[in-house]
């Protein structure tokens, strides 16, 4: 009785010359059944969408194939294997795979090897071949330092939350004030809001430009040219121009922004209000909200930006809960706009969210209209234009507890202006 084929394979070869001898070796495998011999990328993908095939034979140069559709092939449960041209030759090609995610390679002169390739064990979140254990450190090294990783702070509200690219984009102000490197990120997918706030007028999206660098696998060493100096310890990663761009973004992207910028100082990150499911990544395509959640996943600090009105702090009380599902870290709890008309104290509020939820603490912001609209207007940080005020000073209380000052070192008392390196 013969039983079940072991690998239902795909074969995407761009018409190479290796085509015939790959698949004659996979029709002669026991086990193997090659269901469909694709054209292009769009064929391989709709292939893949069927959920009939386990594997996919790709050419290295296969255009259009790049980490976002690796990516996407694995998560509709199809392994991509690439052939990659033999001997010195094939070295760029193997380069280039790598930096798309395609971690198993099979040599066009080495064919034979493909039935094995299909069985070896992957690395079931990456889709990627193990890599070797690497080996124990020397005695000598043992004190050796790592390199230093700073905090990534992700700053978040509810719909409807006031002024949460405004506190996002003044925490990170902050730090830079402290002479902490920071790196501001817009990542919100529903349309960037920072560049225009802080007055960087940016042709291309720093955003879309790491989306397309992750998917060439250059980000890590390119990210420089995605950042916009703001001022001294401030760099700016501008957001989409168009709400409807977000589908040209791909998952793990916030993740691997902050990994790059982490690795010289802090990261601020604004995020959009939805971390809902929204369905489509069953379906092996990115979706707008996962954004926002891969952020969340990436914090190593949260803050959670919520109103003191009669509708924003039910929505914050929500919030607060349906976020204990996302992340296990507690929320820096920030109250905008607190004013006295409203006829409840501080200390009405706190009672409120702490009888909710633990927090890492509540902090409130005064309903200080005239100093933001300033600053907006202006396209600077609240530092910039109005560093001796209330409001000013509540962030940097703020900012005390994400990033505690360093003992032995008096806080600097005197508000300085941080004047951005240029305007555009």
């Amino acid at each position: 009785m013969i039983g079940p084929p072991t690998s239902v394979v795909l074969l995407a070869a761009a018409g190479a010359g290796w085509e015939p001898a790959a698949l004659g070796v996979l029709e002669r495998s026991p086990g193997v059944v090659v269901l469909k011999r694709c054209v292009d990328l769009d064929d391989l993908l709709a292939a893949a969408a069927s959920g009939q095939a386990d594997a996919a034979v790709v050419a290295a140069d296969l255009p259009g194939l790049d980490a976002t559709a690796a990516d996407q092939l694995r998560r509709l449960g199809v392994r991509p294997i690439a052939v990659v041209p033999a001997a010195a030759a094939g070295d760029a090609a193997r380069a280039r795979a790598a930096r798309a995610g395609l971690g198993q390679l099979v040599g066009e002169d080495a064919l034979g090897q493909l039935p094995a390739a299909l069985t070896a064990p992957v690395e079931a979140a990456g889709g990627r071949a193990p890599a070797p254990e690497p080996p124990a450190a020397a005695p000598s090294d043992a004190g050796a330092r790592e390199p230093l990783r700073g905090r990534v702070v992700v700053v978040w509200g509810p719909p409807g939350a006031p002024g949460r690219t405004t506190v996002a984009a003044a925490v990170a102000a902050e730090l830079a004030h402290r002479q902490l490197s920071t790196v501001l990120v817009d990542a919100d997918p529903y349309g960037g809001a920072v560049a225009p706030l802080l007055g960087v007028l940016d042709e291309v999206s720093g955003l879309l430009s790491a989306a397309r660098l992750s998917a060439a696998g250059e980000l890590t060493e390119r990210f420089s040219t995605v950042l916009r100096g703001y001022a001294p310890h401030l760099g700016v990663v501008t957001g989409l121009p168009r709400a409807d761009r977000w589908a040209e973004l791909r998952p793990g992207l916030v993740g691997e922004i902050a990994d790059c910028a982490r690795t010289s100082g802090y990261v601020v990150v604004d995020t959009g209000f939805s971390i809902e499911d929204d369905g489509a990544q069953s379906l092996g395509r990115t979706t707008r909200n996962q954004l926002t959640l891969d952020a969340l996943e990436a914090a190593d600090a949260l803050v959670v930006v919520g109103g003191p009105d009669p509708v924003g702090l039910p929505r914050l009380a929500r919030a607060l809960v349906d976020l204990r599902e996302r992340t296990p870290l507690p929320a820096h709890v920030v109250v905008n706009r607190m004013r006295p008309t409203l006829g409840w104290s501080e200390r009405d509020i706190t009672g409120m969210l702490d009888g909710v939820v633990r927090t890492a603490g509540v902090r409130f912001l005064p309903d200080d209209r005239a100093t933001v609209d300033e600053a907006a207007v202006a396209g600077r940080s609240l530092l910039d234009t109005a560093p001796d005020t209330a409001l000013a000073r509540a962030v940097a209380g703020l900012v005390d507890e994400l990033a505690p000052p360093v003992v032995g070192r008096r806080a600097d008392r005197t508000r300085r202006r941080l004047t951005p390196l240029r305007r555009r």
